[in-house]
């Protein structure tokens, strides 16, 4: 289970506390609310969302959560026109609360979808009802109901922008500059379409023929997203094939386990630190995460070994990145992750393995994963080790830089550790040794660089 930091926990509360206000008018004595709507815009939109289930901004808080732009928010948008903003944000929870979670803490992930759709869908309504939103419908519908519904579309996407890019900054930590940018662009377009669906449906709901001809107007959007529910299927699977591989890996190599999920972190925060984004940065982290997955074809007795390697032996070590390049190489969502398995130990200089290639020769993806490799190898302690301070293991990295590692990497890695900072584990099954300087393999006081070096040899 991974850990909600401190501040993204109490966002998650103002959140749930900011929901609960917008509801609760609806549910004090004597208010007229429309129980019968909204229990039905509620169920369809559970329904709707089953099968559409997509991430949404934050990998800690959406695994597959029903996202504010997914693929039945017409239904929150016709909940918008036709229900006091009280009743349009009863109308979101039963979705997100009743939506499979992948990933724990269960209970926060779902009280975030629920607040979070919760406050779009009453700030959607409350912007229509302002632009006159029920007297639209009530006449005649089009193109009157036009402008309370892009008002509420707006407010939609305003109110999700701003949710996002908050729980971008307090959980996973994006830098406060960068946490908003790009999302309201994103979300305007799919928002304006769901919008006219969602006023479509609204109309009919509003005419003579009631809900039931609403339903002729959002079935054809609820087949429609049974496109995205197989994409959503597809990435699961992708997701539990790393996974699975990589608890293979930590299985067979005691001494670094967690290694590869910290790995994968640092490979993006060089990669976002680039200006790479979206599909890119996920190839990065799955490449950090998959680099060590060669270890699976070394024998388990070399991988384990307490005492200094043969010559033999690290040969055999050093044909892990060919075993993990044919491992993946038939996974062909992994994208240029496979080069960045087979080139991460290359170095800058040409004297790295297994093709010895030199400069610009080494894949990009293979040169961030190399130095957020050597880095957390550095930073973490292991049975027999301790594990170097960061400002330590970062002036070795730069007194390397050009020649085992890109300077732009290091360079980048610098920065993005400025910014968030770096947590190190304890990744063997054993405690280190306190209160002694770091040594070699076999005994004799680690010479300068000897971390990453070592590291570097033995493949990891």
């Amino acid at each position: 289970m991974k850990r909600i930091p401190g501040p993204a926990r109490a966002y998650i509360l103002c959140a749930v506390v900011g929901a609960g206000v917008c509801a609760l008018p609806a549910l004090r004595p004597g208010a007229d609310t429309p129980w019968t709507a909204v229990a039905l815009l509620a169920g369809l939109h559970a329904l709707g969302e089953m099968p559409g289930r997509r991430r949404i901004p934050g990998r800690l808080l959406g695994e597959s959560a029903p996202a504010g732009s997914g693929p039945f928010l017409p239904v929150l948008f016709a909940a918008a026109l036709l229900l006091p903003p009280a009743g349009a944000a009863l109308a979101a929870v039963p979705a997100a609360l009743l939506g499979h979670v992948d990933r724990r803490p269960a209970g926060a992930r779902r009280a975030w979808r629920a607040a979070r759709l919760a406050l779009a869908a009453a700030a959607a309504s409350g912007a229509a009802a302002l632009c006159g939103g029920p007297a639209a419908l009530a006449g005649p519908a089009l193109p009157y109901a036009l402008v309370p519904a892009g008002a509420a579309v707006l407010a939609c996407c305003l109110a999700v922008t701003a949710l996002d890019g908050g729980i971008l900054a307090t959980a996973e930590r994006v830098p406060v500059r960068a946490a908003w940018r790009g999302l309201l662009s994103r979300s305007l377009g799919p928002h304006l379409l769901h919008g006219l669906a969602g006023l479509m449906a609204a109309v009919m709901w509003r005419s003579a023929y009631g809900p039931p001809a609403a339903l002729l107007v959002l079935l054809p959007v609820y087949l429609s997203s049974r496109v995205p529910a197989r994409h959503h299927r597809e990435q699961r699977a992708h997701r539990c094939t790393v996974r699975a591989l990589v608890q293979a890996v930590d299985i067979k190599d005691r001494y670094t386990g967690g290694h590869s999920e910290r790995v994968g972190r640092a490979s993006v925060l060089i990669a976002r630190e680039l200006g790479m984004d979206g599909e890119r940065l996920e190839v990065l982290r799955i490449a950090g995460i998959l680099h060590d997955v060669g270890k699976l074809g070394v024998p388990t007795r070399v991988l384990r070994k307490d005492g200094p390697l043969t010559p033999e032996e690290r040969r055999v070590i050093e044909l892990h990145p060919e075993y993990g390049h044919e491992i993946v190489r038939g996974i062909g969502f992994l994208g240029e992750a496979r080069a960045a398995i087979l080139h991460h130990h290359e170095r800058l200089d040409g004297s790295g393995y297994p093709c010895g290639l030199a400069g610009r020769q080494i894949p990009e993806a293979a040169r961030v994963v190399a130095v957020a490799d050597a880095f957390d190898a550095m930073t973490s302690t292991r049975s027999y080790r301790r594990a170097r301070p960061v400002h330590t293991a970062v002036e070795e990295l730069r007194r390397c830089a050009g020649t085992q590692f890109d300077p732009r990497m290091v360079r980048a890695l610098v920065r993005a550790l400025e910014r968030h900072g770096w947590e190190g584990a304890v990744t063997a099954d054993e405690p280190a040794v306190p209160a002694q300087p770091p040594r070699g393999r076999g005994g004799a006081p680690a010479p300068p660089g000897a971390a990453s070096a070592f590291r570097h040899r033995r493949g990891g």
